[in-house]
């Protein structure tokens, strides 16, 4: 376990205490979909991206473009 990426159950913050998400520098993360307190890794073969809430368990569920949009701006 990364310690910047804390398990949801051990209750630890962030490293930078913000709350912030250093992940969303990364290309394959939609910046404003994780904004709304999702996972937002984007499969990059497809352009579809998981809307499930940050840090779930199991696997992603990737969803269309519009389908974010309307996640994105319902935040």
């Amino acid at each position: 376990m990364n310690a910047e990426y804390p398990t949801a159950a051990s209750g630890e913050a962030l490293i930078d205490g913000g709350g912030s998400r250093p992940d969303v520098s990364n290309p394959n993360v939609r910046e404003d979909v994780a904004q709304a307190g999702r996972c937002a890794l984007v499969h990059l073969p497809t352009g579809r991206t998981c809307l499930l809430p940050l840090r779930h368990q199991g696997p992603c569920d990737f969803h269309g473009p519009q389908e974010a949009e309307s996640v994105a701006g319902s935040r």
